[in-house]
């Protein structure tokens, strides 16, 4: 990956056209969630979406593997899929959670974003869940300003978290963004405020709590990229792509 890079006025600039795309996209797609829909019908309209854009999918032939590339434009992630769902000819039902991950690369600069939906309505566990998990994205955030510590942002959402009594994944983490997809630093939902790297202003992060209502352990399905949670309890996840600040965070994928 290399070093941790500070991004100019211009480059941020692009950054923002591509986060733009991005906050459209989940809007879209979550005004089209409801229960009947398919996740490949999902995926067809983010894609048409970020080309007519001028964008091209981040995701879609991503992958350390060349033999198993990502096929889709979204990552679409039902119930205790955790993250990296591959669209397909599911069918949404009532009651689902489902959440929606989301890149674009326009101007060879890249925007990362995902959001968890409800299919229909769904009991209060679930919707706690979703509530929680952004709220530790927003505790995050929050703390992602120059002068703090990477983990800062860490221990700010691991600790929302596990005060609501949910647990946060350790297999996946956050990362840096910019010129490339995933850059350094890596940012993840568990730490000690005070440690890590201190943070620079004009530096771009995706900080992306991804929050089980069980265990936080998690399993990969044999097609190499769905990744669910061990004990089959429902998982959240909510991304946004920020630039620091010597102030507030500036979010690049919020919609309006």
């Amino acid at each position: 990956m290399g070093r941790v890079t500070v991004k100019s006025a211009d480059e941020l600039s692009l950054m923002r056209e591509s986060g733009r795309i991005v906050a459209e996209v989940l809007a879209l797609i979550g005004s089209h969630v409801r229960p009947g829909v398919t996740t490949a019908e999902l995926d067809a309209l983010a894609e048409e979406y970020i080309r007519s854009q001028g964008g091209i999918p981040a995701f879609k032939g991503y992958g350390p593997d060349r033999e198993n590339l990502f096929p889709a434009t979204l990552c679409v992630s039902v119930d205790d899929v955790v993250v990296h769902g591959i669209p397909n000819g599911t069918r949404l039902e009532e009651g689902q959670v489902v959440s929606v991950d989301v890149g674009v690369n326009k101007g060879h600069w890249f925007g990362d974003a995902a959001r968890t939906f409800v299919v229909g309505k769904t009991g209060g566990e679930k919707e706690r869940l979703l509530r929680v998990t952004e709220e530790a994205l927003y505790e995050g955030i929050r703390k992602a300003r120059a002068g703090n510590h990477l983990h800062d942002v860490s221990a700010a959402i691991q600790n929302h978290v596990e005060q609501a009594g949910f647990s946060v994944v350790r297999d996946l983490v956050g990362h840096g963004i910019g010129r490339n997809l995933h850059e350094e630093p890596a940012v993840p939902n568990y730490g000690t405020a005070g440690t890590g790297m201190v943070l620079k202003a004009n530096m771009t992060l995706a900080i992306e709590p991804m929050v089980n209502a069980g265990t936080h352990m998690v399993r990969v399905d044999e097609d190499g990229w769905t990744v669910r949670t061990a004990d089959g309890k429902p998982s959240a996840h909510f991304e946004h792509t920020v630039v620091i600040t010597n102030d507030e965070a500036e979010i690049l994928t919020r919609h309006g």
